[in-house]
């Protein structure tokens, strides 16, 4: 297996890892990333097998497992209950019974107020130059997830704390003083939300969080630590996903002139799945082999990490003609922005509502709407988006 040396705190790298990627999927697209210590996997064919392959999954070999150190107890709580990092029959359950609440009728049902979010936001921008990115990008997915869950549009700035705190532990650049900061925003997230779970027992509304109280399936229900960390876990992964997204699109749809047509109610979806194809918010999503597996010839050992470099799949040419263009009327193929397997994206249905009608909304209240500098994407891989957006209208 050829070795990969290339860092992903390199700040060339991090504004394009596009060019690392057709140089390696320009020959095998397996290698062992020696930074990262693990094989990795670049092609769109092997990427999508392996994230359906039942030999591999999320959570941690049982000879591997080790208690959280105390400044991490926190965390570690939530992240223990969390179904991203759970294989059957627990993931079953709980990914089962999240769905019962989580349902498409009301993902659908959040278009009103998606809508009149957007036009709140819109109607607030300044005229003249400014950072679209805290503007609209960051606004609009956590005030949509606060009226989900059913929690004040207030807490909006501490939501966004709280869950820019805990993500920064997946990044390249995590440190002491990252895991300490991230512990106690998961401590104080978790005591918010159970008294909010309390006051949903005794007071019933049409939000999430009740309908995660009475979500039944089989006799089985949620417990509260994992009512908390499913909670936590749509608001994390979702919002930065979303925040991401859209910042990433906006910069494409403007970088290559599209035209008005291509967020038409019969294009719009389309053009969504082309934007998440072509600069998708995440690029590596990690697994256990659960035995000896081989990938293209190369062998992958029990125990041993392997990373799905999903932003290099998007951009594969033995899938995509010409991957490196943006092409909103290109014919649709499988992506793998959301994932896939078992763990697919179980917010992936509200991420595409948010994106269609925030892109919609955008452009029809400035369409001349257009770059003011150029974008720079913030030092986070293995996400991936825009630090600042500069816009003028």
């Amino acid at each position: 297996m050829q070795k990969l040396i290339q860092s992903p705190l390199d700040p060339e790298f991090v504004q394009d890892p596009y060019r690392l990627y057709a140089r390696v999927l320009s020959d095998d697209p397996v290698r062992y990333w020696q930074d990262y210590g693990m094989m990795a996997v670049f092609g769109a064919a092997t990427v999508h097998m392996l994230l359906r392959d039942r030999r591999l999954g999320r959570a941690t070999p049982q000879d591997q497992y080790s208690p959280a150190p105390d400044h991490l107890t926190g965390f570690e709580r939530v992240e223990r209950h969390s179904m991203l990092d759970m294989e059957p029959p627990k993931h079953t359950r709980l990914r089962g019974l999240v769905l019962r609440a989580f349902t498409s009728r009301r993902v659908k049902a959040l278009a009103p107020d998606i809508h009149q979010i957007c036009d709140d936001l819109c109607g607030a921008f300044p005229v003249g130059s400014f950072d679209l990115v805290p503007a609209f990008c960051t606004a609009l997915p956590v005030r949509v997830i606060a009226r989900l869950l059913g929690v004040p549009e207030e807490m909006s700035n501490e939501l966004l704390r709280w869950s820019n705190t805990m993500v920064a532990m997946y990044q390249a650049n995590r440190n002491h003083q990252t895991e300490v900061a991230a512990n106690e925003a998961a401590t104080e997230f978790s005591d918010f939300l159970s008294k909010y779970i309390d006051a949903r027992r005794h007071t019933p509304r049409d939000d999430l969080i009740t309908h995660l109280i009475a979500a039944e399936e089989d006799g089985e229900k949620l417990s509260r630590d994992e009512m908390i960390a499913t909670c936590i876990l749509l608001l994390n992964a979702g919002h930065e996903a979303t925040v991401h997204t859209m910042g990433n699109s906006v910069k494409a749809l403007l970088q290559t002139a599209q035209p008005a047509s291509v967020l038409a109610p019969d294009r719009i979806a389309a053009t969504v799945e082309e934007l998440l194809r072509f600069d998708p918010p995440l690029h590596m999503f990690t697994r256990y082999a659960y035995e000896d597996i081989l990938v293209n010839g190369h062998l992958l050992e029990k125990g041993r990490q392997v990373a799905l470099i999903l932003g290099a799949a998007g951009r594969d040419p033995a899938r995509f003609d010409r991957p490196d263009r943006f092409d909103p009327l290109r014919e649709p193929a499988p992506h793998a922005a959301f994932g896939g397997g078992l763990h697919f994206c179980v917010g992936a249905p509200l991420a595409r509502l948010e994106l269609q009608l925030g892109l919609q909304r955008l452009f029809a209240h400035a369409p001349d709407l257009s770059l003011a500098g150029t974008p720079r994407y913030a030092n986070t891989y293995h996400f991936h988006g825009l630090g600042q957006l500069n816009v003028t209208w």
